[in-house]
């Protein structure tokens, strides 16, 4: 079966230049969203501890009992929602969730609604599952927020889920309540399902604030599917431990999926994690501020170059810049037609790397990783600006 999959263009992006710092490139890598910090002490504690109890066998499919319990404690201290045990699955992060929960819903020919900007693996994850992409662009004037009646328009009798992904990558935007409960009275009123990507949750800036669109109202919770995972808040990305949480027949799908794919999650990493979600949300909290400080720095670099507008970024550690006017401009051999050509030309003679918005459906723009040291960012901003103020 011929599924045209796209390969991921973060992950192609990371090959290239890995071969350039192989040749000896000094690159600033802007590009990846993986925390610069190290995973924090208590759960590399818990998975030396784990280690040595010899807790390194197969565990049940939807995860260790104990995760489960934990999980269901932190949905309902910190997102007001309840779940139980079996209402959860543990899965070998929060990508593998996704595509689970999608394979579980979908059946050929139905359609899933994806808000564009997105990241780039919601699209090729549908096709996975054999159901159809139905792109709904949000924009930089609107603060790349929702339009409910774009959301409208775009449903038929083939919707049959919408990926939700607050707080947003790339674009930062964080949605708000009124805007979550109306979508969760479409989802009820029109019966499809949400498939909410709260990755980025604990990832939020001075006034923004997350919300859970499962904790919305009873009914929408009964067709929601919630993901997370522990890659972004705890500097987890290799550990792969994502996990999500829904109605049990759904889970239960998921569950029979997953034991034919993986098994189960890695079971060392799965005791790290219950350290992370009991013991390690001051790391969490640190790790965020520190975040919040680069974010302020990057807006004020941002907004000082040339031609550039970015909108506000309520959360992730994402900037979304606006490159728009700095294309089909030329310097030497280079001709910029595109945003590709853009980072292109940013990566050859800034040494610099950030992702091109094609990758995101969003052309004219350029994803900025600032989970990165301060000096690397600024670093980095004098190189780009550099860059930029050749194009002529």
């Amino acid at each position: 079966m011929n599924l045209k999959i796209k390969p991921s263009a973060t992950v192609e992006l990371s090959r290239k230049i890995s071969a350039l710092k192989h040749s000896g490139a000094n690159i600033i890598e802007l590009n990846m969203g993986e925390p610069d910090f190290p995973t924090p002490d208590p759960i590399k504690s818990a998975a030396k501890k784990a280690i040595d109890l010899n807790y390194t066998h197969y565990t049940p499919v939807s995860g260790i009992l104990e995760l489960r319990k934990t999980i269901c404690r932190k949905f309902q201290s910190e997102n007001k929602l309840d779940y139980q045990p079996e209402e959860v699955i543990v899965t070998s992060g929060a990508k593998q969730a996704l595509l689970l929960a999608l394979m579980s819903l979908c059946d050929p020919g139905d359609e899933v609604i994806i808000l564009t900007p997105c990241w780039v693996s919601f699209i090729e994850m549908v096709k996975i599952a054999g159901a159809v992409p139905v792109l709904v662009e949000t924009n930089e004037k609107n603060e790349f927020q929702i339009d409910i009646k774009s959301l409208e328009r775009a449903l038929s009798n083939k919707t049959k889920a919408l990926i939700l992904n607050s707080p947003n990558n790339p674009t930062g935007a964080v949605y708000s309540k009124d805007t979550l409960s109306s979508l969760a009275q479409m989802a009820i009123k029109n019966a499809f399902y949400l498939i909410s990507d709260e990755i980025y949750e604990n990832i939020v800036y001075e006034d923004a604030r997350h919300h859970s669109i499962a904790a919305i109202s009873p009914a929408g919770f009964s067709r929601t599917i919630t993901v997370n995972g522990l890659s972004k808040a705890f500097a987890m990305t290799g550990w792969r431990i994502g996990y999500a949480a829904g109605p049990g027949d759904f889970i239960e799908k998921m569950c029979t999926i997953q034991g034919h794919m993986t098994t189960c999650s890695n079971s060392i990493s799965q005791w790290a994690a219950i350290a992370a979600l009991r013991e390690s949300k001051n790391e969490a909290e640190e790790m965020r501020q520190a975040y919040e400080e680069r974010k302020k720095y990057l807006m004020t670099r941002l907004l000082k170059i040339p031609l550039i507008s970015c909108a506000k970024i309520d959360g992730t550690f994402y900037a979304f810049p606006n490159v728009t006017q700095y294309l089909n401009k030329r310097y030497q051999d280079y001709h910029i037609k595109s945003t590709i050509d853009l980072a292109d030309f940013i990566l050859s003679e800034g040494q610099v790397a950030l992702v091109p918005g094609d990758a995101f459906q969003a052309p004219g723009y350029l994803r900025m990783s600032f989970a990165n040291s301060m000096v690397n960012i600024q670093t980095g901003c004098d190189r780009i600006e550099n860059c930029l103020s050749l194009l002529k």
